[in-house]
């Protein structure tokens, strides 16, 4: 189901087609860069935390880390990640699937600027075997709820 929600989210965008559905799991970085065949780099992971009652979806690339001291000085609060277990409920989208696209009402997200280094990134389609190809503009759109560029990813410059 996780996939073709994200399918009928990205239809709209013409992207639908672009949704790619692997055997294995493609739920880490390593399993989704193995699976496509790229730089775990190109990965565009989607990280979703707790602000509060709510959560947001916040995605950098592969290769970057949450910076905290970052993280706390833009949302104003520790980086607490959605447990397993509540992120269908709050984001609406499994472990290893969680994407910005055809997430819970309410749940913003943001790009993190370390994917700005790249023409085309990776990120995954709601489910733990699945990744969209989309340039970093086409992400930018597609976005559900887009609040905007940030700078909290840390190791990748």
């Amino acid at each position: 189901m996780g996939c073709e929600k994200v399918r009928e989210y990205l239809r709209p965008m013409n992207l639908e087609d672009r949704v790619r559905e692997f055997e294995e799991s493609s739920a880490t970085v390593e399993e989704a860069a193995r699976d496509l065949g790229c730089e775990p780099k190109l990965i565009a992971k989607s990280m979703a935390f707790k602000t509060g009652s709510e959560a947001i979806v916040v995605v950098i690339a592969g290769d970057g880390k949450v910076d905290n001291s970052k993280y706390k000085a833009l949302f104003h609060t520790k980086a607490v990640m959605v447990r397993p277990e509540e992120l269908m409920e709050l984001v609406g989208h499994p472990m290893g699937g969680v994407c910005p696209f055809a997430v819970n009402a309410g749940v913003k997200t943001y790009l993190d600027i370390s994917l700005k280094r790249f023409e085309t990134v990776y990120p995954a389609a709601g489910t733990p075997n699945s990744a969209v190809k989309l340039k970093v503009e086409e992400l930018e759109k597609a976005a559900q709820n887009f609040a905007g560029w940030v700078d909290i990813a840390k190791g990748w410059e």
